[in-house]
């Protein structure tokens, strides 16, 4: 390692990882830093239940990934990752056997919705198909960390995405299209009539429509291990099984950029109370399980999707939100994200078998258990699933957080997407990324463009550093 590293990154989740294949890629020596014994943060693989069983202990299906700008530009193929497509991205199935779907088709997706509200589907998404790159890029570069490239669809976009998703729902005359909306909006456990919550869905289905929603085959691990694998080519270091308590824990560096928490990097770093107003979210409760055979949705369209949400309406999924996130309790039926990853991938399990997970909303740093609230909701769905049960594993927010430092009470988006902390994270600023030091930058989850597998707060921040370095 050399006397003074150009950059060091702190966390190997894929933001910390991407941040660090950026900034080799330009030429600076970079060394990563990870507590746990793997890279990877929320793109984990590991057998929880059973032997042969290979579970994401966090995210499954990755329709930003697939989509993200910086993995794009990566040559992670050449390390590995392989994307398996399932028939259906989605399913939303119903109480009366039949479902709502997205799918790769846009023609398909509005059938689904029934003849009144078809139309206006059609209407809300194709405007945006064509262009669906360049928003991509525009919308997960903000906030001016690029110029956008087509500012004409970027501020159409905001026109429709920047009100609550119940306002854009108001165009459905029919439940069943206000329901599947719905379920899209609680993928990142946002209130239904938040800010900028009708952009979460519209995302979630311009990239179905798109890309698709796929799995990575062999698990989410295959993205982190083909991060590692280039970072490693490109000359940069990763040391794992080192946790970082304090900043001079870390070798000398011109840069240091944390995949943290703010309150962890607050910590750290010695910056008070610099993050005080950051506020977490609610937090889940999840389960992995091992599975004698597919899951016996009712619905047949269930059967074909990668992932299944489950709430039987959008009142329904809109009181399981507002009970983990305003009335701090645990909803009695809760909106569950499940997802099937054997549907495309059947190496994820032995031959017939099958992997499965589900989670349902708590509030932040609930100790409570929520399997049997669970599992009786997938019986309403999928009769007879708890006879294919072989083995679970279950994680609740304590649990979550003990995983992955970065879930706070269990928020695996690493701070609550509402009110102006939707778009204007970790603190309200023009430079996210940067921090009380100048030295030191945050690239987690806890900047735009927000949660999920993209990579796409690492890219960004890189760029704040290697500007920094440029000029020193």
């Amino acid at each position: 390692m050399p006397s003074m590293l150009d950059a060091v990154v702190v966390g190997a989740g894929p933001n910390g990882l991407t941040a660090a294949v950026e900034l080799a890629r330009r030429g600076f020596s970079v060394a990563l830093f990870e507590a746990h014994s793997t890279v990877g943060g929320g793109a984990r693989t590991e057998e929880l239940t059973l032997p042969g069983f290979r579970h994401d202990p966090c995210s499954a299906a990755h329709p930003l990934a697939v989509s993200s700008p910086a993995f794009r530009a990566l040559p992670l193929e050449r390390y590995g990752l392989q994307w398996l497509h399932p028939e259906l991205p989605m399913a939303h199935p119903f109480r009366d056997g039949t479902a709502a779907v997205l799918s790769r088709s846009v023609g398909e997706t509005a059938a689904s919705f029934g003849p009144r509200d078809a139309g206006a589907y059609r209407r809300l998404v194709e405007p945006f198909l064509p262009r669906w790159d360049t928003l991509v890029r525009d919308f997960m570069s903000l906030p001016l960390t690029a110029l956008p490239r087509d500012p004409v669809t970027l501020a159409r976009f905001g026109l429709v995405g920047l009100p609550p998703s119940t306002w854009l729902t108001r165009r459905f005359r029919d439940e069943r299209a206000r329901t599947l909306f719905a379920g899209l909006v609680a993928h990142v456990m946002a209130p239904l009539g938040g800010l900028a919550t009708g952009a979460v869905g519209l995302v979630f289905a311009l990239a179905a429509h798109t890309r698709g929603w796929p799995v990575a085959r062999g698990g989410s691990q295959a993205i982190s291990d083909a991060l590692a694998a280039y970072l490693k080519d490109l000359g940069g270091s990763i040391h794992t099984d080192y946790e970082v308590k304090r900043l001079d824990d870390l070798p000398p560096a011109r840069a240091y950029v944390f995949d943290t928490s703010p309150t962890a990097l607050a910590r750290i770093a010695g910056f008070g109370n610099h993050y005080a107003h950051y506020r977490y979210g609610p937090g889940v409760f999840k389960i992995d399980y091992a599975l004698d055979g597919p899951v016996p949705w009712t619905a047949p369209q269930a059967r074909a999707a990668g992932t299944v949400q489950i709430g039987a309406d959008s009142a329904e999924i809109a009181a399981a939100l507002r009970a983990a996130s305003r009335e701090h309790r645990a909803p009695d039926t809760p909106f569950l994200i499940t997802v099937q990853p054997g549907v495309a991938d059947p190496t994820r399990a032995p031959a017939g078998k099958h992997v499965f997970w589900a989670y349902g909303h708590v509030p932040n740093g609930w100790t409570g258990d929520l399997t049997d609230a669970v599992e009786r909701q997938l019986e309403r769905y999928a009769p007879g699933f708890r006879d294919r049960v072989l083995a679970r594993a279950t994680a609740g927010p304590p649990e979550l957080a003990a995983r992955n430092a970065n879930y706070v009470g269990g928020d695996i988006a690493t701070g609550a997407v509402s009110g102006l902390q939707t778009l204007l994270r970790p603190r309200l600023s023009l430079s996210p990324y940067t921090t009380p030091h100048p030295a030191v930058f945050i690239c987690s989850s806890a900047t735009p463009p927000g949660p999920g597998v993209h990579g796409m707060s690492g890219h960004n921040a890189a760029k704040a550093v290697w500007r920094r370095l440029r000029q020193t």
